[in-house]
């Protein structure tokens, strides 16, 4: 199993990267890099280029609606350059509240768009001269405006043609199409006591379809990391973003994080949060959230608690392990977990 860390960045990014990187002597593998609708990804990722020698550097995530898969391609081309070979290329659908209220783009065909990402990206990586007609048209046809488009190659050489595409994906159809045609998965929000129960059967689906010269799929989950006696205080540092994501993203009917935690068995609690998230009630919010729930989304408690929790992670099918570090001293933290691994 290797290990790997979120970056997480509330003001300054440059002091985030700085941290990130400084882990890397402490064993970390790689480190993941958010986009939403904060700072861009690429632009730090870059940064994160420049700082390390061996850790991979993954965008988690890029969104399918916001840049063509053309640019996505260049992107993760110009960052498997920049670092020598070590670029993950996380992407996803990201929601409707986002690319229709950030980007300003219709949120339809999520796993068309996100297919046909993965599909055309690895073609670009190979230098096919691409010529491709689905949801993007290239060149664009007279009909919808062209002129003087004609099918292109990428420029410059990859360092690699086979760059990882990771997926960010929860429902059913969007796992299936993750394990039959991703390298790896992003799931958010993972409790591995309940993985088999909601994504056994996708997975399963997806990877009877997949080609074998993919080689199995990686899978990314974890969680606040804390080796103590304070595991209630660190699991309440969960409550706010359990609160948010369950709650505030997306309208009623239309947020795949409550679906997610009712898919888990906890159909009251998310409703009690969600009600209480949209009526501004935030703090009502985050003390719905089920105590159970919190321990299970983190590695947090004593050694013995922690190291079992790396265990139950591992026999889900973890791969890599993606913890955020809470405490004074986070490479030593990560150094402890590194030799259990």
């Amino acid at each position: 199993m290797e290990l790997s860390t979120p970056l997480t960045y509330a003001a300054d990014p440059r002091t985030a990267a700085d941290r990130a990187a400084a882990l890397e002597s402490a064993g970390l593998d790689a480190v993941w890099v958010a986009e939403a609708y904060g700072f861009d990804s690429p632009t730090i990722m870059g940064y994160l280029a420049a700082k390390t020698e061996r850790m991979r550097i993954g965008s988690a995530i890029l969104n399918v609606y916001s840049r063509t898969p053309a640019l996505i391609a260049q992107t993760a081309a110009g960052l498997d350059a920049l670092t020598g070979g070590r670029a993950i290329l996380g992407v996803g659908a990201s929601g409707p509240q986002v690319v229709e209220g950030w980007h300003g783009r219709r949120y339809d065909k999520p796993l068309g768009r996100t297919r046909e990402v993965i599909e055309l990206s690895r073609r670009i990586w190979r230098r096919e001269v691409i010529a491709h007609h689905g949801i993007t048209e290239l060149p664009l046809p007279a009909d919808k405006g062209g002129t003087l488009g004609k099918p292109l190659k990428l420029l410059n050489h990859p360092v690699r043609d086979t760059i990882p595409v990771h997926v960010a994906a929860l429902g059913p159809a969007n796992v299936r199409m993750t394990a039959e045609l991703a390298d790896g998965w992003l799931p958010f929000l993972y409790v591995p006591e309940h993985a088999a129960k909601v994504w056994g059967e996708p997975l399963a689906e997806g990877t009877a379809r997949r080609d074998p010269a993919l080689g199995p799929l990686s899978v990314v989950a974890g969680g606040l990391l804390a080796v103590g006696d304070d595991a209630e205080a660190v699991h309440d540092l969960m409550r706010p973003t359990v609160a948010l994501y369950v709650g505030g993203m997306g309208a009623p009917g239309r947020n795949f994080y409550h679906d997610l935690i009712c898919a888990y068995g906890y159909e009251s609690a998310a409703a009690t949060i969600q009600e209480h998230y949209l009526a501004g009630r935030k703090r009502d919010a985050e003390a719905a959230v089920p105590a159970e729930l919190l321990e299970f989304l983190c590695l947090a408690g004593p050694e013995g608690h922690v190291r079992d929790r790396v265990e139950v992670f591992r026999e889900a099918g973890v791969t890599m392990l993606n913890v955020t570090p809470v405490g004074p001293a986070p490479a030593r933290l990560i150094e402890r977990v590194r030799s259990w691994l």
